[in-house]
């Protein structure tokens, strides 16, 4: 089976600071460094690691694409590495991903590009059950307690159990996601989402595979605290693995 991952990542990262989504790539969050090297590579790496994974693509800004095709190729990725040029909304990269792909394409992946510390037992399982149903999101039962508000008043209690907090990597059948897209297009909607564009064609229900808390989305300062924890952590993990047997 034939699967592609597609990146967005050309998001300006308004919400890390706006002085900083005016600035160079280097400080816009997904080229922001942990330990020397861009949270894009970062979880690009995932991807490359997952053997159900042929190829990917990153959809980025128009002016980035040199910079970030010369940090991909300075990577040596085991899998393929296409950058393309993406859009002004996180729908027009992706959209802009999808055209890049061949037609023998059968599953689609989608990443959010801040996400590094996807692990790929989740993205095994994801693309497992996308197979099997033509679509899948990775999420998480929020821990909190959810309350809907009209202004600043309560209006009601929502149970949790029938709340899902939506992470990625999102998985479709290829012609099921560009049918999507192409409903969307024609409909002018937009979705925060891949799978909120897919739910509207009423044709297959969308599978959630458990996420984990640590699939963090980097999009604030304080993020980055975190991330740097769980960078320790990965690196940690990986050094005891690769320790010689006593």
């Amino acid at each position: 089976m034939k699967v592609a991952v597609i990146i967005p990542a050309a998001g300006l990262g308004t919400r890390m600071s706006r002085t900083q989504a005016e600035r160079p790539a280097s400080s816009r969050k997904q080229f922001l460094l942990l330990e020397g090297v861009p949270i894009l590579i970062h979880t690009l790496r995932k991807f490359d690691a997952c053997r159900e994974v042929n190829e990917i693509v990153v959809a980025v800004r128009a002016d980035d694409l040199e910079s970030v095709a010369r940090s991909v190729a300075e990577q040596s990725f085991s899998k393929p590495v296409r950058c393309v040029q993406g859009g002004d909304t996180r729908q027009e990269s992706v959209w802009h991903g999808l055209q890049a792909l061949a037609p023998d394409t059968e599953l689609v992946a989608v990443h959010d590009a801040v996400r590094p510390f996807i692990d790929g037992e989740t993205i095994t399982k994801v693309i497992a059950e996308a197979a099997e149903t033509g679509a899948a999101i990775v999420g998480v039962v929020p821990v909190d307690t959810v309350k809907q508000v009209h202004r600043n008043k309560i209006r009601a209690t929502i149970p949790r159990d029938r709340l899902v907090l939506a992470q990625t990597p999102q998985v479709f059948r290829f012609e099921l996601l560009k049918e999507a897209f192409e409903r969307a297009a024609a409909d002018s909607f937009t979705g925060t989402d891949e799978a909120s564009l897919v739910e509207r064609l009423e044709t297959v229900e969308v599978s959630v595979v458990a996420g984990s808390d640590r699939n963090i989305k980097i999009t604030k300062p304080t993020d980055l605290e975190l991330a740097q924890l769980f960078l320790t952590q990965e690196r940690s993990a990986a050094e005891r693995v690769a320790e010689p047997a006593p």
